[in-house]
């Protein structure tokens, strides 16, 4: 078993801006980048939105320069998959292992019993690993429709982020998939750059709010498909056509992008039993914009009315960053911003200790 003052679990923009800081702070850190290397960026295209990049950068060259960065200044990246944790006290315990026969992809499923199950499994073993602190940056995944298609094309037309991927559409077709707030907005910023914005929704109203239904209905660059459903992308080096249950029959329409707008599901079910995670699977911190972050914030205030440690979750001396804890904003940058603060605050936290 290895020692560590701080491991990292998960890469994307959380995990690896951690990396450097707590790096440059000279803690060493361990980082497990987790069954997806470099988190959501790695589906991504063109990233015109970070700072410090004129040009744009594609998701996958950046979130590698934010690794070689970490590993720079002494960040120990193992592309590893952390199966089973004990949060319970500090020294904190850390699995790598994978049980002979077990399915990686479990953790990709969401199949919450599932993971648990390895998990305890795991555990019947020695720890790989013992950390003093431990940051959680496991982020966030999209819900997918398991269609047929839809994972063959992701990145060449299929997205799942209108706002950072609106601007390539200008003037094509777009379909954008679901009718909640989420899908409502990338609607709209999709129908900024084309008249040919279609949403396709299983209902006969939206679910979003009424302000947001509004501005969608009664834009004209937006049609609305009732009563259906996508049953498969198709393509062969990016989208070209999709089929729709439309009301009940199978209709074909010639696309140049999908949007999957049904949702994120945070991943964080490694961590139910030991940490407090909230009624949709964000891990709560004590800057969660939520009524359980302010509750932890309120009950962490210092002699000068400050939050001590912002980032730490339910248990001292352990840290949350990135989409797994962000239930607004979850962009890269913001990821970037929580990756820092996550660090600071464990540096802080193991001084003094």
């Amino acid at each position: 078993m290895q020692e560590s003052n701080l491991v990292i679990i998960g890469s994307g923009p959380a995990g690896y801006t951690a990396a450097l800081y707590a790096a440059r702070a000279q803690l060493a850190p361990v980082v497990f980048t987790g069954i997806e290397s470099g988190g959501q960026l790695m589906y991504t295209t063109l990233v015109e939105n970070f700072p410090g990049f004129v040009q744009g950068e594609q998701g996958p060259k950046l979130m590698m320069a934010m690794r070689q960065q970490a590993a720079r200044f002494g960040a120990q990246i193992k592309d590893q998959t952390v199966t089973g944790v004990d949060l319970s006290q500090a020294p904190f315990k850390i699995w790598t292992n994978f049980p002979e026969g077990t399915n990686p992809e479990v953790f990709k499923q969401g199949d919450s019993a599932a993971i648990q199950q390895l998990s305890k499994q795991v555990k019947q073993q020695q720890p790989s690993y013992q950390a003093k602190a431990v940051i959680i940056a496991t982020g966030a995944v999209s819900i997918m429709l398991g269609i047929p298609g839809e994972q063959e094309l992701i990145g060449k037309g299929v997205s799942t982020c209108a706002v950072c991927d609106a601007a390539f559409y200008r003037d094509k077709k777009v379909f954008v998939i679901g009718g909640g707030d989420s899908a409502m907005e990338d609607t709209l910023a999709l129908s900024k750059f084309t008249d040919q914005v279609t949403v396709i929704h299983r209902r006969d109203q939206f679910r979003a709010s009424k302000i947001m239904q509004d501005r969608v209905l009664n834009n004209n660059n937006i049609k609305v498909l009732w009563h259906s459903n996508l049953k498969e992308v198709i393509g062969q080096d990016k989208v070209e056509k999709i089929k729709v249950d439309v009301n009940g029959e199978l209709q074909e329409f010639a696309a140049d992008g999908v949007f999957l707008a049904i949702g994120h599901r945070p991943v964080s079910d490694l961590f139910n039993d030991q940490l407090q995670i909230d009624q949709k699977g964000y891990v709560v911190t004590r800057q969660s914009l939520t009524v359980a972050g302010v509750t932890q914030a309120q009950q962490a205030l210092d002699d000068q009315g400050l939050v001590t440690f912002p980032s730490m979750t339910s248990q001292s001396g352990v840290f949350a960053a990135g989409d797994v804890v962000d239930v607004r904003y979850k962009q890269a940058v913001t990821a970037a911003g929580q990756g820092c603060t996550a660090a600071l605050d464990a540096e802080r936290w193991l001084e003094s200790h």
